[in-house]
């Protein structure tokens, strides 16, 4: 991992130091998936890679037709991949947005991944963006023994994804949206899945950060003390072990994880540890990403803020 020294300007864009995912958005962005196809097929041994880069091109390529006319004159593994993120994509704006057509693109967006899925059978993505679009239909098979609230949920589709690959990051995530209360979820059962999910994963993966992802989620501005929360003692022991033990494993990344050190940092400043999270901050270099940020504010603002606390150099406009 190698994010580079801040020179005074935030980059938000999620490619963030991924030369390669960058100018192929570029190059989606002017209607051509040649660049697109190649940083795809690179990936398909490397499916962590290969989920971020499909998800950030899909993207970019989702309110054009590149995704459809890549599929029509190339048909193959790559093109019917971002043709299921895209179709994805649609799927939740459109439900988001209360449109009508949510329905018809649902349908649109399962078949995308069931073809996917048919062209590479090993490929655990086109599993995970059908993972997504669960928060639209709401499945309920029965929670697995370990979980107090024993939450119904899309468990069987999950332990297919996890087969293919245990520990796939967005596979986790997405798992833990469809309990988010936003989505038709409750505050008991993600705090449930959050624990499980994170408990059962190596103390060096990533996948620690997710009880940090449903604290953030679960944020009240208008709670008491709500921005002590972090300062907690379970709270700081459990953002520690994720820095003593995941933390280090980054600078072995191909590619700066701005999420989920942005999740780091943003709970280290919280829990009033400015000398750790400088070091992450540190790490970021000028990557930034808008989430957990803008969930307590402007995100520049409040990532400015921690940055001041760390004794960092912020944007010469900040």
């Amino acid at each position: 991992m190698t994010a580079g020294s801040f020179e005074g300007q935030y980059v938000w864009h999620p490619a963030a130091d991924d030369r390669q995912l960058a100018r192929a958005c570029m190059d989606v962005k002017a209607g051509r998936y040649l660049s697109a196809s190649e940083i795809l097929k690179e990936t398909r041994g490397d499916f962590e890679v290969r989920a971020h880069r499909s998800l950030v091109l899909a993207s970019e390529a989702a309110d054009s037709d590149l995704a459809e006319r890549w599929l029509a004159e190339e048909p193959n593994a790559e093109s019917a991949l971002l043709w299921a993120r895209v179709a994805m994509l649609r799927a939740l704006r459109m439900a988001d947005a209360g449109d009508l057509r949510e329905g018809a693109l649902l349908r649109i967006a399962q078949g995308a991944c069931e073809r996917a899925s048919e062209l590479l059978p090993t490929d655990p993505t086109p599993w995970v963006t059908q993972l997504a679009l669960t928060r639209l239909q709401r499945p309920r098979d029965p929670a697995p023994r370990g979980l107090l609230t024993e939450p119904t949920g899309p468990w069987y589709l999950f332990a297919h994804i996890l087969r293919l690959d245990p520990w796939h990051r967005e596979a986790h995530h997405r798992f833990l949206a469809f309990f988010f209360t936003r989505n038709g979820g409750s505050a008991s059962a993600r705090w449930d899945v959050a624990s499980f999910l994170s408990h059962r994963a190596p103390t060096s993966s990533p996948l620690r950060l997710l009880p940090l992802v449903a604290l953030v989620e679960d944020y009240d501005a208008n709670a008491l003390l709500a921005d002590r929360t972090w300062e907690q003692p379970q709270w700081k022991a459990t953002t520690m072990g994720i820095y003593t033990h995941w933390f280090p494993e980054t600078a072995k990344y191909r590619f700066t994880p701005v999420l989920d050190l942005g999740y780091l940092a943003h709970a280290l400043v919280m829990g009033k540890l400015e000398f750790e999270a400088r070091e992450v901050l540190t790490a970021s270099g000028p990557y930034a990403s808008r989430m957990p940020w803008s969930a307590f504010g402007a995100p520049e603002e409040q990532l400015t803020r921690a940055r001041k606390l760390c004794g960092l150099p912020v944007p010469s406009a900040a």
